[in-house]
């Protein structure tokens, strides 16, 4: 079976869970070396006899003579990592057996963690998309936010499990993450307090002119279930058009994108293709015949990877339907993951997926063909201040805050960052309408009611430029 279709994952935060299409074969091993230099059968060609006995001889010169204690699990590991960080590749990589228990178990129905997925780009702890609902989308973090220190320390030279090992901790502790945002000239500090991330994968709705929304927050076990229940339901309600929402979905289980693309991919056309290093093509297609009554459309954005694309590259080319928001991810390859004796567990990249067309999206994405960007305000950092902001100061958190107050209608004068006297006179009025104390500056208190009035904010779907586009999209298709 194909795993979850994601990068290396802090939705649990006490785990290193790995991403992208994973195809979990359990199988036993050959023994402790025969982990690091293969079956141990004696076949193989004279250059890989020649390099297995080289491992050997080294593990063998290590325990005979090395001068400390050293476990044989500790170089085993060491070894499995060594080879593994050779490739090179984000996506390729070992768990020790904790690490493995925690990967098996993320197919759970809850987490605990800040809820935001990783992977490493270009050096750099880099944010694929923060779980919905998460401690990591409430404080602000985005896609594309590059995490450089954690609780003061820096993850300069750790790999990527070196770096989660520094975020993860338990739930209620708090990880003071020092950001480096895209297009902002100044660190970010954003403090994300670790809680438990449930897992409710599709959420649906009936918009206005029965036009039906089902966001699909992951691609999970229950997904493709809980997907089909909803558009039953939908369709019993008299929908008329249908928006598929994977904005910020980072991937899940390909099995699962599948069978969601079964439902909805016309005329037994392709939903996906794998293609091996020897260029043998596998080829998925739908077996419905016909077509859905209804338009759809399928909104992404930056933070939708794997799972998420090869969904909307199927809707776009097999389907003819329309695909809307910005740039997606563009993550392309496809995973298989070892199950050792011990509980350890070697996951490798083996293929890439290419869309119905043959297009390999990987580092590229997937185009829209609506183009819709969020509004500049999407960007903020909701304020966290050590000590209040108050007037004629000046700082990144003031613009926030000016940010803020202006997305939610009280009019600061200005965005540059100036604790204005005008400035002031909003934060007044919000602490007013909010039942606290009236001192015009942003307090602790202050500061967590514009957080929360924020995010009501970006909820509420009226405020949504991208899924406004797509309901009046479909609606005039619908006619």
């Amino acid at each position: 079976m194909y795993l979850r279709g994601r990068t290396v994952t802090l939705i649990v935060i006490v785990a290193v869970l790995f991403s992208s299409l994973t195809t979990v074969m359990l199988a036993g091993d050959g023994g402790i070396l025969a982990r690091v230099v293969g079956v141990a059968t004696g076949q193989g060609s004279n250059i890989e006899m020649e390099n297995q006995s080289k491992i050997e001889q080294a593990y063998s010169m290590i325990k005979s003579q090395y001068i400390g204690d050293v476990k044989d699990e500790a170089l085993v590991d060491g070894a499995i990592e060594g080879m593994v960080g050779a490739l090179d590749d984000p996506y390729s990589a070992y768990m020790d057996k904790e690490a493995a228990q925690q990967f098996h178990s993320s197919l759970d129905s809850s987490f605990e963690g800040i809820g935001a997925e990783v992977t490493m780009k270009n050096g750099l702890v880099t944010i694929v998309s923060p779980i919905k609902g998460s401690p990591a989308e409430k404080a602000g973090l985005r896609p594309e936010d590059q995490i450089l220190k954690v609780n003061g320390e820096s993850l300069e030279g750790l790999d990527l499990r070196g770096a989660v090992e520094k975020i993860r901790g338990p739930k209620g502790s708090k990880a003071k993450l020092a950001i480096m945002r895209p297009g902002q000239s100044e660190l970010m500090t954003v403090t994300v307090v670790r809680d438990e991330i449930p897992i409710e994968t599709i959420h649906s709705e009936m918009m206005s002119g029965k036009i039906g929304r089902i966001e699909i927050t992951q691609f999970s076990q229950e997904t493709a279930t809980d997907f089909t229940k909803a558009l039953d339901q939908l369709e019993k309600d008299g929908m008329k058009g249908l928006v598929i929402d994977v904005r910020g979905n980072p991937g899940g289980l390909l099995n699962v994108v599948e069978e969601i693309g079964n439902q909805l991919i016309p005329n037994e056309k392709t939903i996906v293709m794998k293609q091996d290093k020897e260029g043998n093509t596998q080829e998925t297609k739908s077996t419905m015949k016909g077509k859905k009554e209804y338009p759809i459309a399928i909104l992404i954005d930056k933070g939708s990877a794997s799972a998420s694309e090869i969904l909307a590259a199927a809707l776009k080319e097999s389907g003819g339907y329309l695909v809307i928001g910005e740039n997606s991810y563009g993550k392309g390859t496809v995973q298989t993951a070892r199950d050792f004796s011990d509980g350890s567990n070697l996951k490798l990249t083996i293929a890439k997926w290419l869309t119905p067309n043959g297009k390999w999206i990987h580092k590229k994405g997937v185009k829209p063909d609506i183009e819709v960007k969020r509004p500049d305000y999407y960007q903020v950092v909701p304020p966290q201040p050590e000590k209040p902001l108050q007037r004629d100061t000046a700082s990144t958190e003031v613009k926030n805050v000016q940010l803020i107050l202006k997305t939610l209608g009280y009019r600061p004068d200005r965005v540059d960052g100036y604790y204005s006297d005008q400035t002031e006179t909003a934060v007044k009025a919000f602490q007013k309408l909010q039942d606290l104390k009236v001192t015009g500056e942003v307090d602790e208190k202050t500061a967590a009611a514009l957080q929360e009035a924020f995010i009501e904010h970006l909820k509420e779907p009226d405020n949504d430029v991208q899924l406004q586009t797509a309901i009046e999209t479909l609606k005039k298709k619908a006619k």
